[in-house]
């Protein structure tokens, strides 16, 4: 899947628009026209028409300005998709009080942000490893680390954990958006596409060849109903991960736990 960025970014002109220090004016456009009111409209875009179809001039015609009085706020399509990513992020709810521990608070984010995707699936195309420092992925990123804060692991470590678990979150919502663009560009549901194609493998293949994958594949098919199954894959995937990290967490509070077995214990 390519990402949309293209080109250099000023970082001085990106932040200033990202956390809002200047806000310009175009006098052709009017009074009405903000950075605010561009970035909804680009959001509106990429929601309802993917990003694909998210140009500068067609933010333009949605707001009824002229193309050049956009560039006077936002200088450039990269620029746009950054102010896009952070303002979205700060729709995620981000509850005080999460109770069952670190592993609840951690399973919590991960549906959090499955759920923002599932709502803007163009982030997934939006979003890169260069991270947007705007206000609202800050507050995200603080928030997120307080799932895993004082629970004995260090702060590589807890950065580590969460991009782990919101790697496999991205991974899941990723696949799943597949299905969906699958079922429309060809019309049919996995369900559908099996039906058609296993009456000819089962005629193409010998029979008791591929024993193990032809039970495996059965069984997994039975049980989705398809040939993957999105939402089970993101279950079971959450919580063997979340698994793993339980093991790093038991490692360090044995490690820090002192040692009873010395002089001191048997006097």
């Amino acid at each position: 899947m390519p990402n949309e960025r293209k080109g250099k970014i000023d970082p001085a002109r990106s932040l200033a628009i990202l956390w809002r220090t200047r806000e310009p004016t175009s006098r052709s456009a009017g009074p009405g026209l903000s950075v605010d009111r561009i970035v909804r409209s680009a959001v509106e875009i990429a929601d309802a028409e993917g990003i694909d179809a998210l140009t500068m001039r067609r933010v333009s015609e949605a707001l009824g300005v002229g193309t050049m009085s956009v560039y006077t706020y936002v200088p450039g399509k990269a620029e746009l998709l950054d102010v896009m990513v952070d303002t979205v992020y700060g729709e995620m709810r981000r509850p005080a009080d999460v109770p069952g521990g670190w592993r609840a608070r951690l399973e919590r984010v991960a549906r959090e942000n499955l759920t923002l995707y599932r709502a803007h699936p163009w982030l997934l195309r939006a979003e890169t490893s260069r991270p947007v420092l705007g206000p609202n992925l800050l507050a995200k990123y603080d928030y997120e680390l307080g799932a895993v804060a004082g629970i004995g692991l260090d702060d590589v470590e807890m950065d580590s954990v969460l991009t782990l678990v919101l790697g496999h979150v991205k991974s899941a919502a990723r696949a799943a958006l597949d299905v969906v663009d699958l079922e429309r560009e060809t019309g049919m549901t996995d369900g559908q596409w099996w039906q058609s194609h296993a009456p000819w493998l089962e005629r193409f293949m010998e029979p008791g060849s591929y024993p193990t994958a032809s039970r495996v594949g059965s069984a997994a098919g039975e049980a989705h109903g398809a040939a993957y199954g999105p939402e089970y894959a993101f279950e079971f995937g959450l919580q063997r991960v979340l698994d793993g990290v339980a093991v790093i967490v038991a490692k360090r509070s044995a490690a820090a736990e002192p040692d009873r077995s010395g002089p001191a214990a048997a006097g």
